[in-house]
């Protein structure tokens, strides 16, 4: 270990400006990754999940449970890598999560489910969907669609047909989901005189409409070297032409819907509403993030898409309201996290001046904080690491250049012990490398292993799994890469900045001084 202490202080001292130029790349690419490091307000503690949603419209629970979630969970138990399945079934629906282990990719598990849930026997047209890949943190943006004209009837539609299309599309966008307002419908309401009159029942009605709501696929005719596809068009797209449904025949003469019923449009039976300020319905939407995205850069392209909704595509009394953006929060813990470490940085750089009493031994401490706190990124940035409010926010300074500082106390003293000894002009003309040399060897074992029992204390940490490992390990990480890049810069940069800032006394009236 001496040996190895020993090859590294000579190189550094022999070299000062090959040192000074790494300092100068660590500090360019530390900056690099520190503006290209994924940050987010708090970490993602989940398991890698798949959630299979299936309806079954007028069931009880009693039967959904029986019909469908019970052979879609063992249609699941083969499932590779899994955790749990877990499962709730409710009047008309049954929703089965099954969890993964930690480091299961979301690709991985949902092809399994896929190919697993074709073996479920379920009843006839029942289709399983799997819902898309997000997290319980996967909330990123809320939003409303204000109008001073429109009802919100209409703002259903909107969002449903303009606005979810275009947020889907966004790059790392899982799902938009829709609350509030009404949707649109038509409704047919039958006059019960006139249907006896003309001998027609509600089912006959229901059974036109259905009919009459398709289109037909025909044939083709070729003539003249040309083919010509005929089909007939029957879907149906206003109030008009439902009216002129035939239901009936009396008597050879057609009996049409609006003979027997009124057709107004009209809106389904609202499950809930959505109440904002002082308005009591709105249209709510609230965006999801893919399970591993990163949100500034997810949020960055929805806010693209947003400005062209606003501006291009909605009407113009239409627009998208934002009351909550994920962007804003990560904002807001960004700057907390910065300004503690400033703080952090001033005060623990005003103790180490008022008990080293010297401004050049201070700024070689001080120095290794954020060039320390820079190899932490640039570590993280390879690591392929998101850095977050708990992994940054824990960073002890002081922790991080007691090593400095001990390499620098024992430089301190072996100068001033020097300068004692011999005058003023002499100590200014002598060599001080080989002094600087004895003093980080003679301390730098022991701050080596100093770093190396803090570096085991973290251990434990890094050995966490599931929620604790994945809240607790990025601040591990983070800590260690701090020390590591602090341990390589007090045998590096630290011994170099003291050869090139003590080379001779300042105080010109006592000899045995090297305080500036």
């Amino acid at each position: 270990m001496n040996k190895f202490i020993k090859a590294v202080l000579a190189f550094s001292l022999k070299n000062k400006f090959f040192i000074f130029f790494l300092t100068f790349l660590l500090v360019v690419g530390g900056y690099v990754s520190f503006k290209n490091t994924p940050i987010d307000a708090f970490p993602d503690v989940t398991n890698t999940t798949v959630t299979i949603i299936t309806q079954w419209p007028g069931r009880s629970a009693e039967e959904v449970e029986k019909f469908i979630t019970r052979p879609i969970e063992m249609a699941l138990n083969p499932a590779e890598k899994k955790i749990s399945i877990r499962s709730s079934s409710l009047f008309g629906l049954s929703v089965t999560k099954i969890a993964f282990d930690d480091k299961v990719d979301y690709v991985f598990a949902r092809m399994q489910v896929s190919n697993l849930i074709g073996t479920a026997s379920l009843p006839g047209n029942i289709l399983p969907i799997i819902q898309p890949p997000y997290g319980p943190t996967g909330e990123i943006f809320r939003y409303t669609l204000t109008s001073n004209r429109k009802s919100v009837r209409e703002l259903k539609t909107i969002q449903q047909w303009v606005v979810e299309k275009e947020i889907r599309s966004v790059s790392g966008v899982a799902d938009v989901s829709t609350f509030g307002g009404q949707t649109k419908t038509f409704q047919i309401t039958v006059d019960p005189q006139k249907a006896l009159e003309y001998g027609v029942t509600p089912v006959d009605i229901f059974t036109a409409v259905s009919k009459s709501n398709i289109n037909v696929s025909g044939d083709v005719i070729e003539q003249n070297g040309q083919s010509f596809v005929v089909r007939g068009i029957g879907l149906l797209s206003n109030i008009g032409e439902i009216k002129n449904i035939i239901v009936t025949h009396v008597g050879g003469i057609p009996v049409y819907i609006r003979n027997v019923a009124e057709v107004t449009e009209s809106s389904l039976p609202p499950l809930g509403q959505v109440g904002r300020d002082v308005d009591p319905d709105v249209v709510e939407g609230i965006v999801q993030m893919r399970k591993g995205e990163i949100p500034s850069e997810v949020i960055a392209s929805l806010n693209v898409t947003i400005a062209k909704l606003n501006n291009e595509l909605l009407p113009d009394d239409v627009r998208i309201k934002t009351f909550y953006n994920r962007d804003v929060l990560i904002n807001y813990a960004t700057e907390t996290v910065l300004h503690n470490m400033l703080e952090g940085i001033i005060l623990v750089t005003l103790i180490v001046l008022l008990f080293m009493a010297d401004w050049r031994t201070t700024i070689i401490v001080s120095v290794v904080i954020p060039l320390a706190l820079l190899f932490a990124f640039i570590c993280l940035r390879l690591k392929g690491m998101p850095a977050n409010l708990l992994s940054m926010g824990a960073i002890d300074f002081g922790i991080i250049i007691d090593g400095a500082v001990v390499m620098m106390e024992g430089i301190f003293v072996l100068l001033d012990h020097k300068a004692r000894e011999t005058s003023m002009d002499k100590f200014n003309k002598l060599s001080k490398l080989s002094l600087i040399k004895k003093a980080c060897l003679v301390n730098g074992k022991g701050i080596f292993f100093a770093k190396l029992i803090i570096v085991a204390a973290l251990l434990p940490i890094f050995s966490f799994q599931k929620v604790e490992g994945k809240m607790f390990s990025p601040l591990a990480w983070t800590l260690g890469f701090a020390l590591l890049g602090a341990l390589i810069l007090t045998f590096t940069l630290v011994p170099v900045l003291a050869a090139v800032l003590l080379k001779k006394t300042y105080a010109r009236n006592t000899p045995c001084s090297l305080a500036g």
